[in-house]
């Protein structure tokens, strides 16, 4: 979980996702024709007037508590603003790259908050807005927090029987809680980001969170379901 990539192969990954942006612009649906929705980022703690360039919102930087607001908010801006042209859950649909390959750390802070910030325009023509006035710099990074905690498809589908077998007990209540909470915290360790994030925001770790704050089963178990619907 706390190794990245060959450089190489980083710096390809980072190369692909940077043109998710600029190749959006040939997509029928753009941006260009969407006006930008706000983002209630009350939650999160201010950053100052001027733009940073790597991401305040991360754990190792904000802790847990603000890193998991993030998230949420980002989860919510990004599915306002950005899923239409790059994916719900940032999952692309394969006309535009996939955005959850852009490393989480400062050379993928600095390309996407310019990218944020002004947009992209081609001949003249907004094919993206330029967010960085409209949203606002703590929106810009909660979108980004959520981005790149973005879980890898193929690390979920390894444990989806097991996942669907877990939800199952804890639907119809023959789960041992405390059990099927340290198994599905177990799993949210062994799946990974695209981006090197070392945490993903998968549905095992949301599910695993849900029993490890007391909320019931029933809650944890729809979680799976959802969470494993949007898999397909």
């Amino acid at each position: 979980m706390d190794h990245l990539p060959p450089l190489p192969t980083r710096i390809a990954r980072t190369a692909a996702a940077a043109g998710a942006f600029v190749l959006a612009a040939t997509l029928v649906l753009a941006h260009g024709d969407v006006a930008p929705q706000p983002v209630d980022t009350d939650a999160l703690p201010d950053v100052g007037e001027e733009w940073l360039t790597e991401n305040p919102y991360r754990a190792d930087a904000a802790g847990e508590e603000v890193w998991a607001a993030a998230v949420e908010i980002g989860a919510s801006g990004y599915n306002q603003n950005c899923a239409r042209c790059h994916g719900l859950e940032v999952v692309s649909g394969g006309l535009a790259p996939d955005l959850r390959f852009l490393e989480a750390e400062e050379y993928g802070d600095e390309w996407y908050v310019e990218r944020f910030r002004t947009g992209y325009t081609q001949n003249g023509t907004t094919k993206m807005p330029a967010f960085g006035e409209l949203l606002g710099q703590k929106a810009a990074w909660a979108i980004r927090t959520y981005i790149e905690t973005r879980p890898d498809g193929d690390s979920i589908a390894e444990y989806e029987a097991e996942l669907a077998e877990l939800r199952d007990t804890l639907k119809d209540g023959s789960a041992d809680r405390d059990a099927a909470q340290a198994r599905l915290a177990e799993i949210a360790g062994e799946i990974e980001t695209l981006s090197g994030a070392p945490v993903a925001d998968s549905v095992a770790y949301r599910a695993a969170n849900q029993l490890a704050a007391g909320n019931d089963q029933d809650k944890a178990a729809e979680t799976l379901t959802i969470g494993l619907s949007a898999a397909h």
